[in-house]
């Protein structure tokens, strides 16, 4: 079936060892637009672990690793000929069960994946926090100042214990992924959770990608902007009239190629090969925005579906969140702790470059240390015209864990779970700045700090930071805290 997306031109390839991260920033992700990256995968243990030769100098799935290794691991796979409303029919089983499908099962020597007449698509797999010690690639410099993936190996995305349930939190655990699928094999059109940016290193195998830039998705929605189009070869014009409008940028990735995929960017995404790949969700200062637009957009949504209950509604302000969290995947409660904690992450950083006995002082790090905080206080001065943030909704709709989680900074910057993640957001400027140190060094800290350039042993970073807000309430106060702190720098 032909393709209905009108193509009138081709993602740029860059050359990713001759790349540095300030051109990066400067061309791609500040821009917010598509690049492939190649040379930066051939030191993977995946390359070599995960691939077998195939012909002349291509790599074809080594299957029968996954099934030695991980053969009980459960996966989620989805059926890519069947649709579940807006998305393919999802299962879970296991690796040995998948495997055997692709395969054709152990007595049929078909490898079309398409042994009962359904495609599976290996999708998801949280393969970093399943196997930790099992390095399979290390993440590109372009790519470490990552918050999501931050955040999350060190704190719940959901406090509230109506919210995070079992299920929940094992598919917040993170953003890093392992696909695998047979030739034939694709995902829906879509934009990424969160709006976040993602990247995707194609391990072996060939994709083809159709993006659609941000300013054209109000074109692929229906008049009422509810339905978006799900398959780009099967395009109904009665019911998607301005799709004939949209103008698409393609790219077909090559095995050994990293692409970055920008923020509110429509994607399909087809195998041409059998293909695994390994792929990020993340997000930083410079999509911080995509991120908190989203949230609005979705709230607005969820409280207009329940308006007509709120006068007899106890808390309706709590009952939106409660169903934001649920089809969004975070609140603004949630969403407002993860500001926060990245705000006094970088405030601590900064209070660190400004001290005269660190050598290592980097101009390039404040600047990207005062941009960040800029970033979440732009964001945090939109939060406070929100109706979750005003005082009769602070008072009943924040649950306690999540009030604790942003409210008393003195015991956020003592907790464990925050000097894990400076720690983590420190190491990866300093790698950044440095490009030589990795990432998998081990972490480790004076009691009260949380900087690996920290050189003093009674360092008073604490002191310092709560001398300039001890409590922080709602949004007015984060950008309280981040006005202080730019204006001693």
């Amino acid at each position: 079936m032909a393709c209905r997306a009108k193509v009138v031109g081709q993602v740029e390839r860059v050359d990713g060892e001759s790349l540095s991260y300030a051109e990066f920033v400067r061309r791609f992700m500040a821009p917010n637009r598509p690049v492939v990256l190649t040379g930066l995968t051939s030191s993977w243990r995946a390359h070599k672990d995960w691939t077998l030769s195939g012909s002349g100098d291509l790599r074809r799935p080594n299957l029968g690793f996954f099934t030695q290794n991980f053969p009980s691991s459960l996966v989620q796979v989805d059926d890519c000929s069947s649709s579940d409303f807006t998305d393919q029919k999802r299962l879970e089983m296991s690796m040995q069960e998948f495997i055997d499908h692709w395969v054709g099962g152990p007595h049929c020597g078909s490898s079309d994946g398409d042994r009962d007449g359904s495609l599976l698509y290996l999708k998801d797999w949280h393969f970093v926090k399943e196997y930790p010690d099992y390095i399979a690639y290390t993440t590109p410099t372009f790519f470490v100042d990552d918050w999501l993936n931050m955040y999350l190996d060190s704190h719940p995305i959901h406090r509230d214990s109506d919210i995070a349930n079992h299920k929940n939190e094992i598919n917040c655990s993170d953003y890093r992924f392992v696909y695998m699928g047979a030739k034939g094999t694709w995902t829906p059109l879509h934009a990424d959770v969160f709006r976040s940016y993602s990247w995707s290193a194609n391990v072996c195998g060939q994709k083809q990608w159709l993006f659609l830039p941000p300013s054209q998705s109000h074109c692929i929605f229906d008049r009422n902007m509810r339905s978006s189009v799900y398959n780009l070869h099967d395009v109904s014009e009665k019911q998607f009239p301005e799709f004939s409008k949209t103008e698409w940028l393609e790219c077909i990735q090559e095995q050994n190629e990293i692409i970055f995929v920008p923020s509110g960017w429509y994607h399909q995404v087809h195998n041409l090969e059998d293909t695994i790949s390994i792929n990020h969700n993340w997000c930083n200062a410079y999509n911080l925005h995509w991120v908190w637009n989203l949230l609005y957009e979705d709230y607005k949504v969820a409280k207009e579906y329940i308006e007509d209950i709120r006068d007899i509604c106890d808390d309706f302000e709590g009952l939106c969140q409660r169903n934001l969290a649920a089809n969004t995947g975070m609140n603004f409660y949630d969403f407002f702790v993860f500001i926060v904690r990245f705000a006094l992450a970088n405030v601590v950083e900064l209070y660190h470059l400004q001290q005269p006995e660190v050598a290592t002082l980097s101009t390039e790090t404040a600047h990207h240390l005062v941009y960040n905080l800029m970033s979440i206080r732009n964001v945090a001065s939109k939060m406070t015209t929100t109706e979750a943030f005003t005082t009769e909704n602070r008072l009943c709709s924040v649950s306690e864990d999540n009030r604790s989680a942003f409210s008393n900074i003195k015991q956020i910057l003592e907790e464990e779970s925050f000097r894990r993640l400076s720690m983590t957001l420190s190491k990866a400027y300093d790698h950044i700045d440095r490009g030589q140190r990795s990432l998998k060094s081990s972490i480790s800290y004076r009691k009260g700090c949380s900087s690996v350039i920290c050189l003093k042993s009674d360092c008073n970073v604490v002191d310092y930071i709560t001398s300039l807000v001890d409590e922080i309430c709602g949004p007015e106060d984060l950008t309280r805290l981040i006005d202080s702190a730019l204006s001693h720098g």
